[in-house]
């Protein structure tokens, strides 16, 4: 997977992430948690990318 997409990715979960935000109004409701869980996961993807990308 590019960075781009990647990138397109990790903002379709952030406005999610917002959404159930507002939607509950608390950043412990379960469903909020785990979108956060997914959102770090791509954050962390795309970071692995970066570095594969910097060191070839």
């Amino acid at each position: 997977m590019d960075c781009l997409e990647l990138m397109s990715q990790i903002e379709e979960a952030r406005q999610q992430l917002h959404r159930l935000q507002s939607e509950y109004g608390s950043l412990l409701h379960p469903e909020v948690i785990q979108q956060s869980v997914v959102l770090d996961g791509l954050i962390n993807q795309y970071n692995r990318v970066k570095m594969k990308k910097l060191i070839n």
